[in-house]
């Protein structure tokens, strides 16, 4: 699976990855994969994305256009 919006919403928020991957307690390489789509993201780390970027699961996956978890 590609997690094409994870990348996008990091370089929305002009966040590096070291950032994001020292947030979620992995290193910089692996969240690398995640966001390349080379490694799934296991759910408890898609529940913290989602939180921190204050949008669904649905639209990390890319399931709906709508960001407002609210929508």
């Amino acid at each position: 699976m590609e997690y094409k919006r994870i990348k996008n919403l990091r370089e929305d928020n002009d966040i590096m990855q070291k950032e994001i991957a020292k947030y979620l307690n992995i290193t910089q390489q692996q969240y690398s994969l995640y966001e390349r789509g080379i490694r799934e993201i296991p759910v408890d780390l898609l529940i913290k994305l989602a939180d921190y970027y204050n949008v669904s699961i649905d639209y990390i996956l890319n399931k709906t256009n709508k960001k407002d978890i609210n929508q």
